[in-house]
């Protein structure tokens, strides 16, 4: 299904205790950081396994790792992670739009592991998934800055798609699915009257290599690095001192990769809209 479609779910990851435990973890961040996940600057949302040891135990779940490497083999890493969060009743959503456009990363086989910490359930925003019937492609993708979007940039795809037939990816809470950097999704408002909260994290086999002017780092989970990335420690406490400094590195070095993305894939699709 996954090769076929460029989706599989649900998954079993987390059990109700882990998944309600991880939610506690969230609520104490909020309480220390005095403002909501989703309002939170993007390095508490995307990058901050490399800060608390709670979320880099979330990356390295073993069920979750055990999924990834199914589909990966045994040499992976971890390129980035970011927690999807649309309050109760949240006009949040998604544009049609895949991860790959703006990672820069070659070849495309990068699978994002979407673990639910809450039900996602239609009602509240699920994902929704187009089939690649074996066929993945890159779109045309514009950061059209949509109000609303939780994509920062409110990347949407700018040609036609078809989406007869799309998939509403529901989840229990501690589910997951699994998702190709190609695969073409979006996802509506929450209308539930709860807070439907998701991590997405990145998974890269060791081989795949960035395509930007800065070498990545990445945290090895399973197997061995092949000299692709720097490896990027595990933080000894929450906000360690060195962990925070090696937090802060890596989020600027990601983000001059990710614009260099940006500007290639424009430059890609010049003059075809």
């Amino acid at each position: 299904d996954y090769r076929e479609h460029g989706f599989v779910f649900p998954v079993p990851a987390l059990t109700p205790a882990e998944a309600a435990a991880n939610m506690r973890h969230i609520e104490r961040l909020e309480a220390r950081i005095g403002v909501t996940l989703g309002k939170a600057h993007k390095k508490y949302r995307s990058g901050s396994y490399t800060f608390l040891p709670w979320v880099e135990a979330l990356c390295r779940h073993p069920r979750v790792l055990d999924a990834v490497e199914d589909v990966l083999g045994p040499d992976i890493l971890v390129y980035w992670a970011t927690f999807f969060v649309k309050e109760a009743n949240s006009p949040a959503f998604t544009a049609w739009h895949q991860d790959a456009t703006y990672f820069g990363l070659e070849p495309y086989e990068h699978v994002t592991a979407w673990i639910a910490l809450t039900d996602a359930s239609r009602e509240a925003g699920c994902m929704e998934v187009v089939s690649a019937h074996g066929k993945p492609r890159q779109y045309h993708h514009e950061n059209s800055r949509l109000e609303n979007s939780i994509n920062a940039a409110g990347q949407t795809i700018v040609e036609p798609i078809d989406a007869s037939g799309s998939v509403m990816m529901e989840l229990k809470a501690g589910e997951m699915s699994l998702h190709h950097t190609l695969c073409v999704h979006r996802s509506a408002p929450n209308k539930a009257n709860h807070r439907r909260i998701g991590y997405g994290v990145s998974y890269v086999p060791a081989h795949v290599r960035a395509m930007g002017p800065n070498k990545p780092a990445a945290m090895l989970v399973r197997g061995k690095n092949h000299g692709n990335f720097d490896l990027l420690p595990s933080p000894r406490a929450e906000f360690d001192p060195a962990a925070v400094a090696a937090g802060e590195k890596f989020f600027a070095n990601f983000m001059g990769n990710y614009a260099d993305a940006e500007r290639r894939h424009a430059e890609q699709f010049a003059g075809t809209r």
